[in-house]
């Protein structure tokens, strides 16, 4: 689309938007500073680069054989380094501690890691100008085969995890302290079973004991922020997760640290959504995954769909964009992965400039009125209104393809690059 068009065409929106009290500028450099955390397991199916190849345990799992998965960090870094060029905006960068890079091809066990595995991750993204985010992998590993990690009876088992645990809040510390600003260090554990337990208490508590242990060592918030996020079932874990949504809620409350949200991690009649103003009045932080569950927790790629839009509209409307730490979720090996990347980056980009292009002044001056119908007719009239002229000029500022057209670079790319893997 030409340049000249574009900007017509946003003039006109804006025009039309400030009929309703929009202004289409501010929503534009409000936009600016939303940062999403952007998973580096959409690249390779969440593989990692143990040599383990595929994921194992966990509750979670890969579909598709689309061609062109990355095998290495470099190709990870250059997927991402592409995918970044067709995405607006300055994000961040998302790691699992399995996406260590072993010196001299040397096995590390997870309890062994060490900052020193991650100084490429770190170099490079200081050389983009990017920050790192981080998570323990407490999966894909034998001591993990039996569905329990730190929440085990097996005190050799918890220690081992506790170990890992302990390390990856050291070198989510580098992180943040190289790039000058929080590297959140998300837990997540697929503790639980496959059938109704015996005893759900017990491994609770020792879920709460052994966390305790592993966050004992205090480390500047300026460089890193633990977070815990809970799950409601995974596959092999179908009747009892012992992180729940209860459980970690109440041990983030208690402990002070982030809790995190996953929109997958519910059952499919709830919406993290309506949780969002719930938590705020009690939590300093929020952390949200966005992704998108089908029929179960499938992290399909994100989209711009009610629930994400949503998602957009109650951290706008509670003005907690400084507030809440976004992330996107999702790994689907049955399309192009870069491809994913740029659909799912941009559809959240494009929820949260919905949410921010809502007229949110006079729907708030009419609920103050008691005209509730009022109320409703202006939401209903901002929905036809040109978003998508306002979108294409967020992407022509950034330099990045207005449109469909990113879809032939993607396709170059593939031609390129990605065909010539194995």
């Amino acid at each position: 689309m030409a340049r000249s068009n574009i900007t017509t065409r946003y003039e006109d929106a804006r025009a039309q938007y400030a009929e309703l009290g929009i202004d289409t500028d501010e929503a534009l450099r409000q936009l600016e500073d939303v940062a999403i955390s952007i998973n580096c397991w959409q690249a390779d199916d969440l593989g990692g680069l143990e040599g383990v190849g595929q994921i194992t345990g966990g509750g979670i799992l890969a579909t598709g054989s689309y061609p062109g998965r990355a095998r290495t960090a470099d190709e990870i870094r250059q997927d991402f380094e592409f995918a970044s060029r067709l995405i607006p905006g300055t994000h961040r960068f998302n790691l699992h501690a399995m996406y260590l890079e072993h010196p001299e091809n040397k096995k590390v066990d997870r309890d062994e890691i060490e900052v020193s595995h991650f100084q490429r991750w770190i170099d490079w993204a200081q050389h983009l100008g990017i920050a790192l985010d981080f998570n323990p992998t407490f999966f894909s590993h034998p001591k993990a085969d039996d569905g329990f990690t730190i929440a085990s009876r097996d005190k050799g088992t918890r220690d081992f995890w506790i170990e890992h645990g302990r390390r990856c809040r050291e070198i989510s510390a580098a992180m943040g302290k190289a790039q000058k600003r929080p590297s959140t260090n998300n837990f997540w554990m697929p503790d639980g079973w496959k059938d109704q337990p015996a005893d759900r208490l017990v491994h609770r508590r020792l879920l709460m004991e052994s966390l305790d242990t592993i966050l004992e060592t205090p480390y500047d918030p300026a460089h890193t922020l633990d977070a815990v996020e809970s799950k409601l079932f995974g596959i092999g874990s179908e009747s009892y997760v012992a992180g729940s949504h209860d459980f970690y809620l109440a041990y983030a409350l208690s402990r002070k640290i982030l809790f995190t949200m996953d929109a997958g991690h519910y059952h499919p009649t709830e919406s993290i959504s309506e949780k969002i103003s719930a938590l705020l009045p009690f939590l300093d932080t929020l952390m949200l995954h966005v992704s998108r569950p089908v029929r179960w927790d499938s992290d399909h790629v994100v989209l711009f769909d009610e629930e994400t839009k949503a998602i957009m509209r109650e951290i706008a409307r509670a003005d907690a964009w400084h507030r809440v730490f976004l992330a996107v979720d999702f790994f689907d090996a049955s399309i192009n992965r870069v491809s994913a990347w740029v659909i799912g980056l941009r559809s959240s980009l494009k929820a949260a400039l919905y949410a921010l292009l809502e007229p949110r002044g006079r729907v708030l001056d009419a609920e103050l009125q008691g005209r509730l119908g009022d109320r409703l007719a202006l939401l209903e009239e901002a929905k036809t209104l040109p978003f998508g002229a306002v979108w294409d000029m967020f992407c022509e500022r950034h330099e990045v393809p207005v449109g469909p057209a990113w879809l032939d670079e993607v396709k170059k790319y593939e031609d390129d690059v990605l065909t010539s893997r194995d």
